[in-house]
């Protein structure tokens, strides 16, 4: 199993803290970035192979990953437009890495451990949700159709919507569907859309499972608020996670 962790965003609601580095890099405390706090994750659960989508300050995320003491086997892969695109087009990019089952992260998701333990052992895909949250008016929800994710987007909401996160798990049987369809999209210039979009359109041929949160940590930071609000969960329930 491999991670692709997603960070070829600009980050730009997160004002001077993301101008002279990539939003991934921004500090959650003392230790750990959000990159870094991944990057240990995934290693306390025994993934070897690390595939990084880069955008603005590629070379000083490729450093700061670097730097971090880590026995992974890393990939970059530089979206060199990533004004233009969004990260649908990065994962094209990346299609050639893909070539095992993988965790799949956004690069401004924050997790408690408990949460990639838990995607490891799920046996089928599967997307994080948590029907415990009210649904979010700009976020992703999931549609959920009896026990199998329908659709997921920011444009859905219902009695069968559920508030989801961006972190999967994919089987590689799986992934390669969502990847020959992304590569449509990608090669008829629809590069400005949310994968998931691509990835809507063969839900009927693959099995995608929700893995319900129950309010465990597990946000995207968008803007420095939310920052400000990882930072004060993160430091209430970190102390929990060492015992």
């Amino acid at each position: 199993m491999k991670a692709l962790l997603l960070n070829s965003g600009l980050g730009s609601r997160m004002g001077v803290l993301t101008e002279n580095h990539p939003k991934c890099m921004c500090p959650i405390n003392d230790v750990y970035t959000i990159i870094s706090w991944q990057l240990e994750l995934l290693s306390k659960n025994g993934i070897k192979e690390v595939v990084v989508t880069t955008g603005p300050f590629a070379n000083i995320l490729e450093e700061h990953i670097l730097s971090q003491e880590y026995n992974f086997k890393y990939v970059f892969v530089n979206n060199p437009i990533y004004k233009e695109t969004n990260y649908i087009y990065s994962m094209y990019l990346a299609r050639n890495y893909l070539d095992d089952d993988i965790l799949l992260f956004h690069g401004d998701l924050v997790m408690e451990p408990s949460v990639v333990a838990d995607l490891i052992q799920q046996k089928y895909s599967t997307v994080t949700v948590d029907s415990l949250l009210p649904l979010p008016e700009k976020d992703f929800k999931a549609k959920l159709k009896g026990e199998r994710i329908n659709a997921i987007g920011i444009e859905f909401f219902g009695e069968d919507c559920v508030a989801c996160q961006p972190a999967y798990k994919l089987l590689y049987k799986d992934l390669k569907f969502w990847m020959e369809k992304i590569v449509e999209f990608c090669e008829r210039g629809e590069t400005k859309v949310y994968a998931e979009s691509a990835l809507n359109c063969i839900l009927d041929r693959i099995a995608l499972y929700p893995l319900e949160l129950n309010k465990c940590l597990c946000n995207e930071i968008d803007n420095v608020n939310d920052l400000n609000l990882i930072k004060n969960t993160f430091h209430e329930r970190s102390g929990m996670w060492r015992k």
